[in-house]
């Protein structure tokens, strides 16, 4: 078979439709919506990445042999850190363990399994730039969407997801629409106000990009998501959003041009500015969050938490007590860190960064080192939104929170995507000079 041929061959097979019903699934469908029988397991978007999983193996195991072979260097660090988990799961299961961590541990290694069927599936199965651009708009659109409902949330003063009835489907706990400094702090379709605040600034930097490069969609169409993005987050009252979101921006504006960055820039002070004009006691409330901080009961059990982790990360330092086996009833970290200390130990927190890591400079590499704008772009806005997903871990338990996650590990399959698809392209055209 020629070369040519079997890229031809190649271009055929392609996950992008997958992983849009997955998209569907994770955003648009109430967390807290499950299939009864299988309790707190049967999250459709849970399921449905069991099942990526699942066809990850077939299509991977029965692939023919590549052409072109290259590294994988999110696909080995990943490898690495599930060999952990599985180390501490087996630990776990083979020492004396309450009854009621056993359940907990297994739901927390088949959620691990869907996320990673996740990064894996979009990993290896786009099969071009161009369909990795298709799902990057479908993955910021979705966003858009729950961007605009927290928009009517806020307005309205409701959830309006309350009412949502799904056939099959039930709901695994109650709804209600919190507040902060007497304001409405929206959340989509998630289950906290935390979390999507998290995801929406993990989407904005690759909405930007949509709204700069992918210019054969007409302009409002193609910045409706960063609009809708850029509306909500000061509104949700969220520490966790807003420092995610200039987490983003920042990373953003060192591959931007200097007049792009000047426009940025003038767009979020200009905003700022008629923000402070129109609410004024918003923005008050918003600087109250950072400047009271040290008075902030959640800021303060945070701190508390540190002593306690410790205390169980010196009974099992090394592999911990086991994913999932850490119950609500013991403590509420609200520190995804402290949490994964306590259950995979020193050696899986090590691993579960070195995967943060791994990802986010591998799209960071090749940023700087592509000559296309637009693929640098990208790969400098994935590399951001990565970096925003595990700097905001450490505001809140985020395993435990699947609309995070999920986005979070499509994201790091996004960004090895990109570096399969440009590596690729550039070995096939060196072979064909």
């Amino acid at each position: 078979m020629s070369i040519q041929q079997a890229v031809a061959t190649k271009s055929r097979a392609d996950g992008v439709g997958w992983l849009t019903l997955y998209l569907v699934l994770l955003l648009f469908v109430p967390s807290r919506l499950v299939f009864g029988p299988l309790g707190s397991a049967g999250a459709p978007s849970m399921l449905f990445g069991l099942g990526s999983m699942a066809l990850w193996i077939f299509v991977y195991l029965g692939a023919p042999r590549r052409i072109v072979h290259e590294s994988q260097p999110i696909r080995i660090a990943l490898g690495v850190f599930l060999f952990c988990v599985g180390v501490s799961y087996a630990l776990a299961m083979t020492h004396p363990i309450s009854g009621d961590e056993v359940s907990p541990a297994d739901v927390a290694v088949l959620a691990l399994i869907s996320w990673v069927g996740t990064l894996l599936l979009a990993h290896d199965a786009i099969s071009d730039r161009g369909r990795l651009d298709t799902m990057l708009w479908r993955f910021v659109l979705c966003g858009g969407i729950i961007a605009a409902l927290g928009l009517i949330q806020v307005v309205t003063r409701q959830l309006w997801v309350d009412q949502l009835t799904i056939p099959g489907l039930v709901s695994s706990g109650g709804y209600d629409l919190s507040t902060r400094g007497g304001y409405p702090r929206p959340a989509g379709t998630a289950i906290h106000p935390i979390e999507y605040g998290v995801i929406l600034a993990m989407l904005l930097p690759l909405a930007l990009h949509v709204g700069f490069y992918q210019t054969q969609r007409p302009a409002l169409v193609r910045w409706f998501p960063a609009a809708a993005l850029t509306a909500i987050i000061p509104l949700t009252s969220s520490r966790s959003a807003y420092l995610g979101a200039a987490i983003g921006l920042i990373v953003c504006l060192f591959g931007w041009s200097r007049t792009r960055r000047l426009r940025v820039l003038g767009v979020i002070v200009a905003g700022a500015l008629i923000m402070a004009v129109i609410a004024p006691n918003f923005v008050t409330s918003v600087a109250g969050l950072f400047t009271g901080a040290g008075d902030d009961p959640s800021v303060e059990s945070r701190t508390d938490s540190v002593p306690l982790a410790m205390e169980f990360l010196a009974q099992n330092p090394w592999f911990g007590r086991g994913l999932g086996t850490f119950l609500p009833k013991y403590r509420i970290f609200d520190n995804q860190y402290l949490l994964l200390l306590v259950t995979i130990g020193i050696v899986g927190t090590l691993a579960f960064l070195a995967l943060g890591i791994t990802a986010a400079l591998t799209s960071l590499r090749l940023g700087f080192t592509v000559r296309d704008e637009g693929t640098r772009d990208l790969a400098i806005a994935l590399c951001a939104a990565i970096l925003v997903g595990f700097v905001c871990l450490f505001m809140f338990d985020a395993f435990a929170f699947p609309m995070t996650m999920g986005t979070l590990f499509l994201t790091m399959g996004l960004a090895g995507a990109l570096r399969r698809v440009e590596h690729t392209r550039s070995e096939l055209g060196a072979l064909l000079r």
